[in-house]
């Protein structure tokens, strides 16, 4: 039997449902409230398909309450959904991830790029982390325009040799190959194929009707751990460095805008609550199907799920990542000096993603769990911060798991 929850608290009410033995779960919600500044927030999981945590609380900037239908900016947890896109692609017949990207789009196949492999695109190997030159003023909400500007970048590596971040053009590889294999725009094939049949809350191309709900985003307050870090040294420092380019796209990236929303940015503009990400990967969490719905097969989700890539450090991020198609894995950086809030602590089997200051979306196909978290106050670093992993913590521990000190949790 669930129960309601009805707490005050000095950043504003908490309100939702969560099942007893998940109570951990509220307790770390709570704590965030009460001990690491959360301002506006929502976690909701998945249990065998069934929703078993949904909470809500804190305000928004303006003041008013979030509220049980509060959305916000998920950054690259949108990812996780664009990759979701492409894995039903393949599913279907309609896009092969070891096909050439000149497959679908003839356009991409210049300036080094000739054989690079759709794969690659999800992988974050494909050697178009960035664009060298700035796009034009507001050309993020342009289509059309970045789909060219994408195509005609020269690679910064031979495809498939080494491994970068593609922070916001993956919104055009992978977002353009969805749409040539799909004959539908990413936005519109995600919200047919996806966010409708599962009811969510989640939109990449926010309907004008929605805009009332969506919380602004606070950005983070750089600190001196983060300052110190090789990431932000590198990207003040080193001038035309994929991790200098990144950030100066992110600072152009105009989050708090009715046009930024409005857009289709299928690496970094989705709107969505904990609800909605919690339950995208509700399927992908349970064999593939949900409530009789088949989306993808057990081979396809194997896919999903494996490493496809790996390094010892991201040409962007400039720490150890692993990577399946499209998502993250589990990603431990504890131990690396001068490197915080840049590890992800999930299960082995566990595949998701995270988003700019810390919201995050993942399932986890081993204990039939999927999770998601959301949040308006952004924190530093480049994976999870203490706020999200200690629900993602609380979660693990309330289903037996024993211990996360390997770098993954285990049972």
């Amino acid at each position: 039997m669930s129960k309601t929850v009805a707490l005050d608290t000095a950043a504003g009410p908490i309100g939702g449902f969560y099942d007893p033995r998940f109570e951990g779960v509220l307790q770390a919600f709570h704590d965030n409230f009460t001990q690491r500044e959360e301002v506006g927030a929502s976690v909701a999981l998945t249990l065998d398909g069934k929703r078993l945590v949904d909470l809500w609380g804190g305000r928004r900037p303006d003041g008013q309450a979030w509220g049980q239908d509060t959305v916000c900016t998920v950054f690259s947890s949108t990812k996780g959904a664009m990759a979701l896109c492409a894995h039903l692609l393949c599913e279907r017949g309609l896009l092969d991830l070891d096909a050439p990207v000149t497959r679908y789009w003839r356009e991409f196949g210049a300036g080094g790029k000739e054989f690079a492999r759709v794969s690659m695109a999800l992988d974050h190997t494909l050697g178009v982390p960035h664009l060298r030159e700035p796009p034009k003023a507001g050309g993020f909400w342009d289509y059309d325009y970045m789909v060219e500007r994408v195509a005609e970048e020269p690679a910064f590596w031979e495809p498939g040799t080494r491994q970068g971040y593609h922070g916001i053009t993956m919104a055009w590889t992978v977002g353009e190959l969805v749409h040539r294999a799909a004959r539908r725009r990413l936005g519109r094939y995600f919200d047919e194929e996806l966010a409708r049949p599962l009811d969510l809350e989640f939109w990449i191309g926010l309907p004008a009707t929605i805009e009332q709900r969506v919380s602004p985003m606070i950005p983070a307050t750089p600190d001196n751990p983060w300052l110190a870090t090789k990431f932000m040294q590198t990207a003040l420092n080193v001038a035309g460095s994929p991790t200098n380019l990144f950030m100066r796209d992110f600072a152009q990236f105009d989050v708090n805008t009715r046009a930024c929303h409005a857009a289709e940015v299928g690496s970094a503009n989705g709107i969505a609550n904990a609800r909605g990400l919690a339950g995208l990967y509700a399927p992908f969490a349970n064999g593939g199907s949900l409530n009789g719905r088949q989306f993808v097969g057990r081979d396809t989700l194997t896919r999903m799920s494996r490493v496809a890539a790996a390094t010892g450090e991201d040409a962007t991020l400039m720490i150890p990542v692993r990577f399946a198609s499209g998502f993250m894995k589990s990603m431990d950086n504890r131990r690396i000096p001068n490197c915080v809030n840049s590890s992800a602590l999930l299960s082995e089997a566990a595949f998701g993603h995270i988003g700019a200051g810390g919201s995050i979306g993942f399932a986890d196909p081993a204990c039939k769990l999927s999770f998601g978290y959301a949040m308006n106050r952004m924190g530093t670093g480049v994976l999870l911060n203490e706020r999200g992993q200690s629900l993602v913590d609380a979660a693990y521990l309330a289903l037996g798991y024993r211990s996360s000190a390997g770098g993954a949790w285990t049972l």
